[in-house]
């Protein structure tokens, strides 16, 4: 009965609102052309039953929080190639059922925590071709359906890990074309990575940008023994600024690092050139191959000499007891009957 009341409602509220002058509204595939139609906002009167809405290719630069309260059951939303800088915490909090969210080409520099809130069925969201320097801990509430997410063609230096990790069901993730910071910063990022392809994945990697020396490089083929220097957390912002104060006044261009968008300084994230930790492994190793030796060696002469003397006690007492009463005892006239036998 209140399902019939809501249709009902429904088509009462189409037959008085129809269609946007400027759009061409679909029945049968429930869709509403708005595309390349100059529109600086979303459109009113939209139908309400409408689940695909194209509005590519406008100059649409904000969306205010009621923006789709007449559209609440939207599946497939294209806002690619417009104006957008920035979007709202609530902005998409009326689309319970969206499931697509194209959102490319536009002028996004950041994205807030809540952004995209109160998606529960959001599966794809597309966030390339965007200026954006910066993205959250977390998408927001009930975002843990998203399978593909696409962030090429950015501005990100680096990308938290528990962001990712908040994403249980990703399948396909894209990273290319941003300038990725390959220091201590996209360390867990690696480790999230590696993880990720193992169980299945799909990525187009990550492409480092800085420092210099591995400009280029895969991120994935960057060694482990590179981030040994790397603290467990990152250090506190104003420590970090010190520091790299510090390193600007050393005069070896080959280690020196940009600050750019408030990012920490190299001696925050910059491993050493010959790290600790693997010259120690290397050290005991050798200690403890070198001691084994030694052990082996010693107890092979112990062996030895132990031998050598119980070798040397046995024949002693052989001597003692059998050469030495034929010496004291025999006569030449013991040897005749042994003689005349012979004859």
């Amino acid at each position: 009965g209140n399902w019939h009341l809501v249709l009902s409602v429904t088509s009462l509220i189409y037959a008085a609102h129809g269609c946007p002058n400027k759009c061409q509204c679909y029945t049968a595939s429930k869709t509403a052309d708005c595309k390349n139609r100059g529109f600086t906002e979303i459109p009113a009167g939209l139908p309400p039953e409408i689940q695909i809405l194209q509005l590519q290719n406008n100059r649409i630069w904000r969306i205010n929080q009621n923006s789709f309260t007449g559209t609440p059951l939207l599946k497939i939303l294209d806002l690619s190639n417009n104006s957008l800088s920035s979007l709202a915490p609530g902005a998409f909090q009326k689309l319970r059922y969206l499931q697509v969210l194209n959102l490319t080409r536009n002028l996004i520099h950041y994205i807030e925590n809540k952004t995209f809130s109160f998606l529960p069925h959001l599966k794809e969201l597309d966030l390339s071709s965007n200026s954006i320097i910066r993205l959250p801990e977390t998408f927001g509430n009930s975002t843990g359906n998203i399978t593909l997410l696409s962030v090429k063609r950015n501005k990100l230096q680096k990308m938290e890990r528990v962001l990712l990790e908040s994403l249980p069901n990703l399948k396909v993730v894209l990273f290319k074309d941003n300038p990725w910071q390959c220091n201590c910063n996209v360390f867990g990022l690696k480790l999230w990575l590696e993880s990720f392809l193992y169980r299945g994945g799909i990525s187009d990697g990550i492409i480092c940008s800085t420092p210099g020396i591995r400009k280029g490089k895969d991120l994935l083929k960057v060694p482990y023994e590179l981030f040994g220097a790397c603290p467990l957390r990152t250090a506190h912002v104003h420590l970090a600024s010190v520091h790299h104060h510090t390193y600007e006044h050393r005069s070896s261009p080959k280690y020196a690092h940009h600050h750019e968008h408030g990012e920490y300084g190299r001696s925050n994230c910059e491993p050493k050139p010959k790290p600790r930790p693997v010259s120690l492994r290397h050290a005991i190793a050798t200690v403890v191959i070198t001691g084994v030796i030694c052990g082996i060696v010693c107890l092979m002469m112990l062996a030895a000499a132990v031998y050598g003397c119980a070798y040397a006690a046995i024949t002693a007492k052989y001597h003692r007891e059998h050469l030495a009463p034929v010496k004291q005892h025999g006569t030449p006239g013991e040897k005749e009957p042994f003689d005349s036998s012979l004859a």
